[in-house]
């Protein structure tokens, strides 16, 4: 089942070369995207899985949480792509690229979050830039390429920085000759402390520019505000994590060598820098695409702080990453409904959206409470966890200093939807959308407010997370 969802989309693509028919295109997206979660829910059931540990790519307890949510994202965004995608007067030349790109793309990451050797992580989070530059470029606007040659440039470094700090643990790792996450593991106790400290400083800069941490934060604002909406889901509910992925795989070397202080000092200072970051843009934004993207910036920043406080944090964290997958893919998607309608990304613009399209109205108010983690939102108990946590560990500070910047971000968002949602000064005709412009985001909404209210995987990711 590896296999299939590995190869399958290289397939896919030389049937779109040949076919040259839009409807092919669609059709394989589609089918990929059904084929993609049939495959990991069987896996992550167990049936036909892969732990070989010298295998390139295995399922374990970890990974087979971070590809579920891919692949419950991926064919969510798929569905609604059909609707969002219907009326694009796009060429044909240039929908088949866009179908190449987004099968390349998943691919990638799923090739990321497979893979149990660091090094062909660090080829196929590479990958992602590749795959994903054209998607940002797609509408070939001024602002898009000037977007997508940011995220081009900004990654490239990120990517070479992590490619650096990957040379520095081979060093620190003496006569070991190998990459394999669990040869690292057996060994992390006999590696060379200040080299493996060195590593993982470079490491986390350069994936933590794909992650979107602050400082290295830069390009995730215009990408995701320039990117069709269905992208814009994709790079934030899911590429994101590919990148956290590897981040949380390397942490575990630092760990198990007992030198994890120097780690835990670098994810708190990055996660309360992003915090602070998306705390001053978000409360000044006027674009509503760009408001979502710093958001996104913000919960990034949750997870390095989790992953910092360990034990409980780290269960939070993992969790967090599930309910923000699924409720910022439902905004944005949203968001795009949104366009659709308004045919403007400005906020100003935007009044009486309740009136207009009640049902996008409905998705836009849900989303912000999902995400701001209003009870029953799933991201209400993964942020209490972590406050939690840090009041137990006596970070008292911090704890405050964390509900601050959350409560600014909460303020921001509230200002703009609510303006957006309620306030209407003119008389606006009503618009209804294609069902499958509503469908996919119900239903993650649905998952993340159930999950909030039961959580029956609690057991499985507290497994997961075993020696963080």
């Amino acid at each position: 089942m590896i296999s299939l969802i590995l190869i399958f989309p290289i397939i896919a693509c030389l049937l779109i070369f040949m076919a040259k028919n839009k409807a092919i295109n669609n059709f394989m997206i589609n089918l990929y995207a059904v084929i993609h979660f049939i495959c990991s829910s069987c896996l992550c059931l167990g049936f036909n899985p892969c732990d070989i540990k010298q295998n390139l790519f295995i399922t374990d307890d970890l990974n087979k949480i971070f590809l579920m949510v891919l692949s419950v994202v991926f064919l969510a965004v798929t569905i609604y792509n059909n609707g969002y995608m219907k009326d694009e007067t796009a060429s044909d030349k240039k929908l088949r690229h866009y179908s190449y790109a987004v099968l390349f793309f998943i691919l990638s990451m799923t090739g990321t979050i497979l893979s149990s050797n660091l090094g062909i992580s660090w080829v196929s989070i590479e990958a992602t830039t590749l795959a994903s530059a054209y998607l940002i470029y797609f509408h070939k606007t001024k602002h898009s390429i000037e977007a997508a040659w940011k995220y081009v440039f900004i990654c490239s470094i990120g990517i070479a920085l992590a490619f650096a700090g990957i040379i520095l643990l081979t060093i620190s790792t003496g006569d070991l000759n190998s990459l394999y996450f669990t040869d690292l593991y057996n060994n992390a106790q006999t590696f060379n402390i200040f080299w493996l400290k060195l590593a993982f400083v470079f490491i986390l800069f350069g994936i933590g520019t794909k992650m979107g941490l602050a400082p290295v934060h830069f390009w995730l604002p215009d990408a995701h505000a320039q990117s069709p909406s269905p992208i814009s889901a994709l790079l934030s509910a899911t590429l994101l994590n590919c990148a956290f992925f590897i981040i949380l795989k390397v942490y575990k070397i630092l760990v198990i060598a007992s030198c994890n202080d120097w780690a835990k000092v670098m994810l708190f200072a990055m996660g309360f820098l992003s915090l602070f970051i998306a705390s001053v843009f978000i409360y000044h934004i006027n674009n509503y695409k760009r408001m979502l993207a710093y958001s996104s910036i913000e919960n990034m920043g949750i997870l390095a702080i989790g992953t910092a406080l360990g034990g409980a944090g780290t269960i939070a964290a993992v969790i967090h990453l599930i309910g923000h997958s699924f409720i910022k893919a439902s905004f944005f998607m949203t968001s795009g409904n949104i366009l659709k309608i308004y045919d403007t990304k400005k906020i100003k613009s935007v009044t009486g959206l309740m009136s207009v399209d009640k049902k996008t109205g409905w998705l836009w108010i849900l989303s912000f409470l999902g995400i701001s983690a209003f009870p029953p939102s799933i991201l209400f108990i993964s942020e209490f966890l972590i406050l939690k946590t840090m009041l137990k560990q006596h970070h008292f500070v911090m704890g405050g200093f964390f509900l601050i910047l959350l409560t600014i971000v909460l303020y921001g968002l509230v200002k703009a939807v609510f303006r957006m949602s309620v306030i209407d000064d003119k008389e606006r005709a009503k618009v209804k959308l294609p069902v499958v412009m509503y469908a996919p985001q119900i239903v993650l909404l649905l998952l993340a407010f159930v999950c909030g209210i039961y959580f029956p995987y609690f057991d499985a990711i507290k497994q997961a997370v075993t020696g963080y």
